[in-house]
């Protein structure tokens, strides 16, 4: 494997004396392994939606609280991706791994038992340190031990639709802990789960890493790290009603921004940079990065948002609002076991643009969701949501996967899950900005409701409906009533706002290559063919790097 070195250890580990004896076959293994993992991150990612509600009673965090108790964990594993990533090439991704899973045990214990709101989000933020020590590591291993791209496409997407069940099923399992627990039982699970994962770690994973070429850039690392989170704070605290001019919003946003940017022209000078800011040049690597960014904008922020439809305006419980949501679970399911099959036969950008229509699509069907619960157009629009969106996501992960090199799967990797996670959390702040804008006019003037209360109820709708109980009669009715009729209309604002950007990823996936291009291991060194689209052959030949001076060696593509 080019550029990747399995360390040898003078006593191997049974995974490596099986895969000596085997021919490497326990890979598929190691892959059942990194989807533990990913079950264990994707599930964190979720499970705290439907338990918002409680926390909320408990703890009584103000709005901006509230937002940072969500956002926290994505957003700080979002800033630190790139310096993890980038350590377990130089380190030992499966040493990072491991002190990953050790982290997310600690904090997952302190957040269980947190008993106001700064300790459950400082146990938030540390369980985003220990998901960027993981989400790297599971993909960049993956891409170790699967050098052949047609058995890659196949794991990544057995991977993304697991990182799916993980995601999608965080909310059923949160709200069955919520209704018969409490809010922190839904942390106390990561705890029997690191139990199992971390000597199974230790025992199946192979150590692995990349080039070890001169020093690690730990400057560029922190500079990479503050400026993702000086810009996404500027975001939540414009998306907080905050003006762009003031302070709060500005410096966060410019400090960010310029560091970010001395970042990229620092990683262009380095002889051995972090990053090798010549993978955006590549059209595919970019797009890719630019697709999951918006797919994940689009998201989160709605399902979030239907969460809280599901329980405040359909009066559903945690559980049955879980229970809603697996239709989204099942279809990205299949969308993810199909996956390779799929991209083998439509090519990268059919499918990425399909995948983006079809989620959109999904979007505006559930504008057609009221103050009454249509059971049959949520399960219609979840499924084709999951199908949409996870197709999506599997189709640029495995392109961008592939532009980058094994030695620096690492960074690729990180890359990759800054943009998941970073179109994540600003989904959140964005379409949550949207959400507020459209919600709090319909609470200005409520006949027999003061200012001060209106003012409250503009907070959220759970706020609104507090006010409402307050007040009683018949001015709380209808505080109740206009809160309620509000968010609907918010709702369905946002929805068409999020079908507006993932029309625009559609747009933006016209820029990946038409077929999938995998390396011929018969055919010499740097040789490439392209399975073919339906509709016509092509194949295209990879000129090798030596011959180039590039480590990406570039591919010319005809028709045959």
């Amino acid at each position: 494997m080019s550029g990747t070195n399995v360390t040898g250890d003078r006593n191997p580990s049974p995974w490596q004396r099986i895969t000596a004896a085997s021919g490497g076959t326990n890979r598929w293994v190691v892959l059942a392994v990194l989807c533990v993992s990913l079950v264990l991150v994707a599930l964190d990612a979720t499970i705290l939606h439907v338990a918002v509600p409680s926390v909320t009673e408990d703890l009584r965090p103000g709005s901006i609280e509230l937002l940072w108790i969500v956002d926290a964990y994505p957003l700080v594993c979002a800033a630190l991706l790139i310096l993890f990533g980038t350590l377990g090439d130089r380190v030992g991704r499966r040493r990072i791994l491991l002190l990953g899973y050790g982290l997310f045990g600690v904090a997952s214990a302190i957040a269980a038992f947190a008993d106001n709101a700064q300790v459950l989000i400082a146990a938030r933020a540390l369980l985003g340190i220990g998901g960027a020590m993981i989400m790297p590591a599971t993909l960049s291993i993956l891409r170790q031990v699967f050098p052949d791209r047609r058995e890659r496409a196949l794991a990544i997407g057995i991977w993304t639709a697991v990182a799916a069940v993980g995601a999608a099923s965080g909310p059923v399992l949160g709200g069955f802990l919520v209704q018969h627990y409490w809010w922190g039982s839904v942390f106390l699970i990561n705890i029997p789960l690191m139990a199992l994962i971390l000597p199974m770690g230790r025992w199946l994973l192979p150590e692995s890493k990349g080039t070890s070429d001169g020093p690690w850039d730990v400057t560029g690392a922190l500079m990479a790290a503050a400026g993702v989170l000086g810009a996404v704070l500027g975001i939540k605290r414009l998306g907080a009603e905050r003006q762009l001019l003031d302070a709060e919003t500005l410096v966060p946003l410019a400090i960010g921004a310029a560091l970010l940017i001395l970042f990229v022209r620092r990683q262009k000078r380095r002889a051995h940079p972090l990053i090798d800011m010549r993978l955006f040049s590549r059209a595919a690597f970019s797009t890719s990065v630019g697709c999951i960014v918006l797919a994940m904008l689009a998201l989160v922020g709605l399902e979030l948002i239907a969460v809280q439809y599901l329980q405040l305006v359909l009066q559903l419980s945690p559980l049955e609002t879980g229970l809603r949501l697996l239709p989204l679970t099942f279809a990205a399911m299949a969308a993810g076991a199909t996956g390779s099959y799929t991209l083998t036969r439509v090519g990268p950008r059919t499918m990425v643009s399909l995948g983006f229509l079809l989620t959109a699509f999904a979007v505006l069907l559930l504008t057609l969701m009221g103050q009454q619960d249509r059971p049959l157009l949520l399960t219609v629009g979840f499924v084709l949501l999951g199908f949409g969106l996870q197709t999506t996501l599997f189709a640029a992960y495995e392109s961008m996967l592939n532009e980058a090199p094994a030695a620096t799967a690492g960074a690729a990797a990180s890359i990759g899950e800054t943009s998941y996670q970073l179109g994540a959390g600003m989904g959140i702040v964005l379409l949550g900005s949207v959400m507020n804008a459209a919600y709090a006019p319909g609470l200005a003037h409520v006949a027999g409701v003061s200012e001060a209360d209106s003012a409250g109820a503009t907070n959220s709708l759970g706020e609104a409906y507090q006010i409402a109980a307050q007040l009683g009669g018949a001015a709380g009715e209808a505080l109740h009533a206009a809160a309620r009729h509000s968010f609907v209309h918010g709702l369905h604002v946002t929805l068409v706002v999020s079908a507006g950007l993932l029309l625009a990823g559609a747009v933006m996936a016209l820029k990946l290559p038409r077929v999938m291009e995998c390396e011929v291991s018969a055919g010499g060194e740097g040789e490439a063919v392209a399975l073919p689209a339906q509709g016509g052959e092509r194949r295209a030949v990879a000129l090798p790097a030596q011959a180039t001076g590039d480590p990406y060696p570039a591919r010319v593509e005809h028709a045959g």
